[in-house]
Parts: C-alpha cells; sequence; structure tokens
C-alpha cells in the first residue's frame, strides 16, 4: 500500500455505525496494518449523529481525515450522507443506506431534513451506491443488521479482498454473539450482493 486509506462511517445512534468501523480496524489489523479510528458520538445512544474516522495503511500518526481526504464515505442514513460529501477526495465513492431516521435535531424543528438526499448526492457528480440496507436487514427479521449489511456492501471498495472484512464480522460474532454469526453472514452476503448490483 502506498498511501493510508481514509474510511468516513457516519450515521445515527444506535445503527451501529461505532461497531462496523471497529470491524473494519479488526479486518486491516489483522493483516498487519497500522491502523487508528477516532468517533464523534452526539447523544448516540438517543440517535444523535454520530461520525467514524478509521485511517490504516503502513503508518498512521492521526485518526483523522482532514477535509477533501476520505477515500470512502459510508453512510448509514442519507442525510448524514450528505452532510460529509465535503470530507471526499475527487472521484472518491459514496455508499449509502437511503431508509430515513431523522436525528432529534430534526424532530425537535432546529434543522430541516433534506427533501431529496440521495438526489443531492447524485447532483454533487460523486461514484454513488443508494440501497435501503434496513429493507435488507428486516429480511432478516432483525433492523439491526443494517451495519452488517453496510459492511457487506463496503466490503468490495476496500484495498484488500472483501473475503478478509467477512473473516473479521464472522470472528466478532463467533467470539461475542455465537447465535448471531450465521445470520449476520448471511446479512453481510446481501449487502455486498446489493451493492454489486447497483450502477455506480
Amino acid at each position: 500500500m502506498q498511501k493510508n486509506t481514509n474510511i468516513l462511517v457516519c450515521g445515527i445512534g444506535g445503527q451501529g455505525v461505532m461497531t462496523a468501523t471497529e470491524i473494519l480496524a479488526e479486518a486491516a489489523l489483522a493483516l498487519g496494518f497500522d491502523a487508528k479510528k477516532t468517533e464523534v458520538a452526539g447523544m448516540s445512544q438517543r440517535g444523535g449523529v454520530v461520525v467514524s474516522h478509521l485511517r490504516f495503511g503502513e503508518r498512521v500518526l492521526s485518526p483523522q481525515i482532514a477535509q477533501g481526504e476520505a477515500d470512502l464515505l459510508v453512510g448509514f442514513e442519507a442525510a448524514e450522507t450528505l452532510r460529509w460529501a465535503h470530507m471526499l477526495r475527487p472521484g472518491a465513492p459514496v455508499l449509502t443506506n437511503t431508509s430515513r431516521l431523522s436525528p432529534p435535531v430534526v424532530e425537535c424543528g432546529v434543522f430541516d431534513y433534506p427533501d431529496d438526499p440521495v438526489g443531492q448526492l447524485r447532483a454533487l457528480g460523486v461514484p454513488l451506491q443508494a440501497f435501503d440496507a434496513a429493507e435488507i436487514a428486516l429480511e432478516f427479521g432483525d433492523i439491526r443488521l443494517g451495519n452488517t449489511v453496510m459492511l457487506g456492501a463496503m466490503s468490495d471498495h476496500l484495498p484488500f479482498p472483501a473475503e478478509v472484512l467477512r473473516e473479521a464480522v464472522e470472528a466478532r460474532f463467533a467470539q461475542r454473539k455465537p447465535e448471531k454469526r450465521e445470520v449476520n453472514l448471511r446479512a453481510f452476503d446481501a449487502g455486498r450482493e446489493r451493492a454489486a448490483a447497483l450502477v455506480v
């Protein structure tokens, strides 16, 4: 790897943004990369906005991604994806969940929810894959699988084989929740398949 890889993951508290980033970091560490991450969580347990920075490569000095340097933006909520699009380097891809989940600042009337966040992302001209991860998660009986669906969707955008990330998902659940191992692997595969079917 000639340079560090910068991945920004954003969403709403309770969607599993931090867990997904931890699994990504574990995959990078398993390959021997230096990896650093940091999160900003605004009332994450109550549905506040959450953004997580992950940088990995031969040597990483800081976990913070500078504006205009993200190699991949993964949004678990479309309006949040739009809000963080300025972090992308030119030509970098975007993956977003299209299912709407408004944070408290919108519900309280402090901010307006964009009329069409996915349309606005497309208007920026970024390579975009957008789909309803919540719908896929519910096909497996648990909306909390949305983060694993998104991990599967991003797996072919990484500078290492998708199987490495899948193995990190399997290791996480085999250790912590073995009864959830198989369904998470199926959710991962479904997310990867859905993203691969989308025209960028």
